[in-house]
């Protein structure tokens, strides 16, 4: 049976933003550039529109938009547990989470004695894979590319079972982190297609709000 989602009917939204980081050593981390603007703006559109709603945030320099449940974590495993233990009608996972952590990280700072040194990596897991498979209700994920945009975010779309995806391309033309104006290729499980060029993410965060609250799941 297919439940028609419209507008109003989504009461509870939750969404994640930043980067995660992943620990080396006390003082050390892998991580990557993601400011979580785009998921900030997001989280304070939903609000605007009477959601209640949920932010998980990795490490940002950003202030929780107001009226938010605000959840900090650092770690790829403790975005899942919070997500996780969450019912929200809507999950937006528009976090860069990190694929990847160090396999036994240090305890004590590691120092300098001139000897080479490999760090063994682990897999992180796949929060949006296994929100697809305990799916509730609307699921929408975020894609990174740097080739084959439509057919990377079509891939992503089927094997994670989202209802949308938002992809963008990096590529050496277009500074995505930390740049306001960005462009995005829209693609929900109907395949319908959207691209929105140049656009700044707080309007970008009200055409995402838009096509979610209209979707059909």
């Amino acid at each position: 049976m297919s439940l028609k989602i419209r507008r109003g009917l989504i009461k509870s939204v939750l969404v994640t933003a930043g980067p995660t980081r992943e620990r080396i050593d006390p003082v050390r981390f892998i991580s990557n550039y993601s400011t979580g603007t785009f998921g900030y703006e997001i989280a304070r559109e939903a609000r605007a529109r009477g959601c209640a709603v949920t932010l998980v945030s990795g490490p940002a320099h950003l202030k929780p938009p107001a009226g938010v449940k605000f959840v900090a974590v650092e770690t790829a495993e403790e975005m899942k547990r919070a997500v996780l233990k969450n019912k929200a009608d809507c999950v937006i996972m528009a976090a860069a989470v990190c694929d990847w952590r160090i396999k036994n990280p240090s305890d004590t700072k590691i120092k300098k004695d001139g000897k080479r040194r490999l760090l063994e990596l682990a897999e992180n897991p796949d929060i949006l894979k296994e929100l697809g498979r305990k799916k509730r209700g609307v699921l929408v994920g975020f894609a990174l590319e740097t080739g084959e945009l439509e057919k990377n975010a079509l891939k992503k779309l089927k094997e994670k079972n989202l209802d949308i995806i938002v992809a963008n391309r990096l590529g050496k033309e277009k500074k995505l982190f930390g740049s306001n104006a960005i462009d995005i290729f829209i693609l929900d499980h109907k395949g319908e297609r959207e691209y929105h060029r140049n656009k700044d993410k707080a309007e970008l965060a009200k055409i995402i709000l838009d096509k979610v609250l209209n979707v059909n799941i």
